[in-house]
């Protein structure tokens, strides 16, 4: 930072007094300024990634969303790694350049450039710091993960078999959320999502009003409804009509399961249980 103030004030053929002393108070302040940015090179925060990037409702599905955010992750930190790598060359190669060059302007130029390549490899050094962090945060939230299954790997067969679960649950979630603002009823694409998973809208909407009602209830007695609550709610909705996406698909000629297509069909013995 203090060689790019320092050409600022050579390139400013002028400067008048009070740039001055802002560009000194700049050059006291960066070091204190930059060791503060760099907890912000990460493009969300820890609280953010758990919450609002991984929604995913049930425990599978959401290290399913957390190994897609390793990966991403990962992947970019691999293109970065070669952006910097090639970077690193060329400012070796102005560098070399610039000892051989015995053109004033051309020197001058080629300065220039090797300072772009310096602030570039100093920028992408934050943001490859921050994805580290990011990285190492979300295989911690997977080990989190494992350790709350009480598993010590995901197959594709659990993931498969949570899948009926996840989908009754969020399409639950998002009837819920839909009837909310429309007297309890549920809207129409949330009760397409029902019916494609083979349960009945019917009662599916009678489900809602009841908990809806229930939190009413709570409500008028000076008590308060809790997200548990609604957890709870719909884990018991899963519970109720688990088969029923099994069936429908049975109906229409369908294996809900073929384990024949599996990667790893390790039995879930080893699963313990809640």
């Amino acid at each position: 930072m203090n060689l790019t103030l320092k050409n600022i004030q050579t390139a400013l053929s002028e400067v008048k007094p009070e740039y001055k002393t802002m560009l000194k108070n700049i050059d006291k302040n960066m070091p204190m300024v930059q060791q503060a940015s760099s907890n912000f090179y990460k493009s969300h925060s820890q609280f953010m990634g758990v919450t609002l990037d991984v929604t995913a409702i049930t425990p599978i599905r959401s290290i399913k969303h957390t190994l897609a955010e390793v990966d991403k992750t990962k992947s970019a930190l691999q293109e970065a790694q070669i952006r910097m790598k090639k970077k690193s060359v060329e400012l070796k190669m102005k560098q070399r350049e610039l000892l051989e060059c015995q053109d004033d302007l051309q020197r001058e130029m080629l300065e220039i450039e090797i300072l772009e390549l310096q602030t570039h490899s100093v920028n992408s050094q934050n943001y490859v710091q921050g994805a580290i962090r990011k990285l190492n945060f979300f295989i911690n939230q997977y080990n989190s993960l494992l350790k709350h299954l009480g598993v010590d790997e995901i197959t594709e067969e659990m993931y498969e078999r949570e899948e009926t679960r996840y989908h009754i649950m969020t399409a639950m979630k998002q009837a819920l959320t839909s009837a909310r603002p429309r007297g309890g009823v549920i809207d129409e694409g949330n009760m397409i999502y029902i019916f494609d998973l083979g349960i009945s809208g019917a009662q599916a909407q009678a489900e809602v009003f009841a908990y809806l009602q229930t939190e009413n209830e709570l409500m008028k007695n000076g008590k308060a409804p809790t997200h548990e609550m609604t957890m709870r709610w719909l884990e018991k909705c899963a519970d109720k009509w688990e088969k029923d996406p099994e069936i429908f698909a049975n109906r229409r000629g369908f294996t809900l399961l073929d384990k024949q297509s599996l990667t790893n069909t390790k039995k879930l013995e080893n699963r313990k249980k809640h």
